[in-house]
């Protein structure tokens, strides 16, 4: 099966082609496939990046092919990591309304093509931002259970660390689910915890423990007053804003976390692609798994009595071709407040990007 990655020379893409090859992902008789646009720098570094590859992992690289424009695209597995990223300036918070304004256009462009000369059965994972207006747009124009978004994925998995840290065991022994959106909209479903080796009332005891008396009904309040407060120490002290996070419960850590790890100018590539490759690797693989992702939903998830119509982060099974089922449990009362408003919220921030001229062509792929 053949892997095609757009937007691969930047920060993200880089880390995603580098890793699918160095972690045997793809075996030498298929394709990696290396988008870039054929104006600005990407253009160029393509063909550098296939030989820089070659050069490293000669004896077990898949076929690398370089493809400059949006029709040549062609793959089992398509990869969104095109267009602009957040900000690294310490203070400065990412203006997620400015990366739709550019990021939409690039979406719509990939989603266009692979429309018209994709094969209609690619599974396309959106990693750029906003990654739910990614999902929305690649849903509109191609099966919508064949497009899923990384980033719940990727809070699921920094949710799972953060528990384990906190509870003194590693993280694979922890489960659970971190959903919403990719962002300060996140939601941490600490009901669906679980611990192995503790029984029930041992994992009750546990959660209750590190996560406290609070509830999901102050968390947005917590989190801008965590960022407040790190934009303040890390101007002075980088390392010391990075402890001030390692005091913080376990669902503030989740969001703080990256947050500086983006601020410190780090940046967050090399998790972002290993989740990512988690995906692509579930896909390949031939077998339905559970993983949360962002989806465009059809009335599948109902929130305080009402049918979701939109893109949301849940949990679903998700196989070689797409996602096919939600599994979001019975959610605590303040889990499911939350969520409902996150997804009204992103309906909202969506709304404005869509097409509407082919919303009368979603009917027929759902």
């Amino acid at each position: 099966m053949d892997v095609a990655v757009l937007g691969a020379t930047g920060d993200v893409g880089r880390q995603v082609c580098t890793q699918l090859v160095e972690r045997r992902v793809l075996p030498p008789t298929s394709r990696l496939q290396l988008v870039g646009r054929p104006q600005g720098p990407s253009g160029r570094a393509v063909h550098g990046l296939a030989a820089d590859l070659t050069d490293a992992y000669d004896e077990h690289a898949p076929m690398l092919d370089v493809a400059l424009d949006p029709s040549e695209v062609v793959a089992d597995v398509v990869v969104v990591a095109a267009g602009r990223t957040g900000g690294t300036e310490p203070g400065v918070p990412t203006d997620r309304a400015q990366l739709a304004a550019h990021n939409a256009q690039v979406f719509a462009t990939y989603a266009d093509a692979l429309a018209e000369n994709g094969s209609g059965h690619e599974v396309v994972v959106v990693v750029g931002n906003p990654v739910e207006l990614g999902v929305a747009i690649m849903a509109q124009r191609l099966p919508r259970r064949r497009v899923i978004g990384m980033g719940a994925w990727l809070d699921t998995l920094r949710f799972r660390r953060e528990v384990a840290v906190s509870i003194g065991v590693r993280r694979h022994r922890v489960t659970g689910f971190a959903v919403g959106q990719h962002g300060d909209d996140l939601v941490p479903l600490w009901s669906t915890v679980r611990v192995s080796g503790l029984s029930a009332d041992e994992r009750a005891g546990v959660v209750a423990q590190v996560r406290g008396e609070r509830t999901l009904d102050d968390y947005g309040a917590e989190l801008q007053a965590a960022k407040g407060a790190l934009a303040e120490r890390a101007s002075s002290d980088m390392g010391a804003a990075f402890r001030l996070v390692d005091s913080w419960p376990p669902d503030v850590r989740l969001a703080a976390r990256p947050w500086m790890t983006q601020q410190s100018g780090a940046k967050t590539a090399v998790a972002t692609a290993s989740a990512t490759i988690d995906l692509i690797e579930t896909v390949l693989d031939g077998r339905d798994i559970v993983v949360a992702g962002q989806v465009a939903l059809d009335g599948e998830v109902t929130l305080e009595g009402a049918p979701v119509h939109g893109v949301l982060g849940v949990p679903v099974v998700l196989g070689p071709e797409g996602w096919t089922q939600v599994l979001l449990p019975e959610l605590a009362p303040d889990e499911e407040r939350r969520l409902a408003a996150v997804a009204g919220r992103i309906a909202a921030g969506v709304r404005p990007w869509l097409d509407e001229r082919v919303d009368a062509q979603v009917d027929g792929r759902r």
